[in-house]
């Protein structure tokens, strides 16, 4: 597994909502989305570019590895 970089908020917001996860609400800088299922929600602040560790977490919330996640 190689490392994962950082990406922009804007193509993981992308991301995310092609699986699924919708847009709620925002607070400040920090874009919540929800999805059916899900114990919590995900946030997304909107850094440019958003650090790895936070992808990382929204990705482990959503039950998605970071395998499957390289075509971000």
């Amino acid at each position: 597994m190689g490392d994962l970089g950082a990406v922009d908020w804007r193509i993981f917001e992308k991301f995310l909502i092609e699986h699924g996860c919708s847009f709620r609400r925002m607070k400040g800088d920090h874009r919540i989305y929800i999805k059916a299922g899900l114990k919590r929600p995900l946030v997304v602040p909107q850094y440019d570019p958003l650090p790895p560790f936070i992808i990382l977490n929204n990705l482990r919330i959503l039950g998605v590895t970071k395998n499957r996640s390289v075509a971000v």
